[in-house]
């Protein structure tokens, strides 16, 4: 079974562009000039008065979003557990914090919230309250419509005691309203030399070995497939022939495909910050994905 894909653009791609050469607007003709049909956005960084925005800005909102024809896909948030240095948020707090976004969300007409949850070591795992702020959430998340999508993203792969936690609680659940998110930047094979505006030393790689790529097999995805909900298509460079000099995109549109997931596939953009240089890679990508999908498509037909 295989499913086909529906593409999209996290505002994340231009995020040194914007508030300084770009507006709200000038990101919405950009994703849209893509062939794109969904925008992602991150919550405290694209509505202003966060997370209350005013009447203004919402007929704003809903008037790009009408003009350009994207679809709200995800929107992201953060639990700040050490918003205070002096202790960890309680339960309640937390709580508090997915509440506030999960009715952002609604209002503005997402269906995908990706919390960023505190986390206690280098892999990423999340402090430990999360479960029980987070299934405090689930019946409004129901109500509301949107589901609850935690990261999977480097340093930590996909077979790894984070990623078994939030299946766990899926399982343990029952819930429809909370899944996983894959970032494509798992499967980076390849060093970067750059992260976003600086230049990788070899201190850094020291320090963060994630930069080397965690190479994560692609067919892993398959083993999670039916947990996850959205797809982040990190990626850092790709050169005039539209090769990716990082992400090994071939094998992991190939395991995606057959996994039967047809979701997002929404475009984040995290390399050289050079002005307007990610208004051109986000392109390069769309065109990429677009190609390698119809290639797979066309060589499954072939063998029918």
């Amino acid at each position: 079974m295989t499913g086909s894909f529906k593409y999209g653009v996290s505002t994340y791609s231009y995020v040194d562009d914007y508030g300084s050469v770009m507006t709200l607007e000038d990101a919405f003709d950009h994703i849209a000039g893509t062939g794109a049909t969904g925008i992602e956005i991150l919550g405290e960084a694209q509505v202003v008065g966060y997370p209350e925005p005013s009447s203004a800005w919402l007929d704003t909102w809903f008037r790009l979003v009408d003009t350009y024809k994207l679809e709200p896909t995800n929107i992201c948030s953060w639990v700040d557990m050490r918003l205070t240095l002096t202790r960890n948020l309680t339960v309640e707090e937390g709580a508090a914090e997915i509440e506030r976004d999960l009715r952002l969300a609604h209002k503005l007409g997402f269906k995908f919230l990706r919390p960023k949850f505190g986390v206690t070591s280098f892999d990423l795992i999340p402090e430990s309250n999360w479960e029980a702020y987070t299934e405090r959430n689930l019946d409004l998340a129901h109500k509301l419509g949107v589901i609850i999508c935690p990261e999977i993203h480097a340093p930590t792969p996909i077979k790894h005691v984070v990623v078994d936690g939030y299946i766990n609680f899926i399982e343990r659940t029952g819930t429809k309203n909370f899944g996983l998110m894959v970032d494509t930047g798992i499967f980076q094979d390849r060093p970067l030399t750059h992260w976003g505006s600086h230049q990788i030393n070899e201190e850094a790689r020291k320090h963060m070995e994630f930069l080397n790529g965690i190479k994560v097999n692609p067919e892993e995805f398959l083993d999670i497939a039916k947990y996850v909900v959205f797809v982040q298509a990190k990626f850092h460079d790709i050169s005039d022939d539209l090769e990716d000099q990082h992400i090994p995109w071939r094998p992991v549109i190939s395991a995606i495909k057959r996994s039967g997931y047809s979701g997002y596939l929404s475009s984040e953009y995290e390399g050289l910050r050079s002005p307007w240089r990610a208004i051109d890679q986000v392109r390069r990508q769309q065109t990429l994905l677009r190609k390698l999908e119809r290639e797979y498509d066309e060589s499954v037909a072939g063998k029918a």
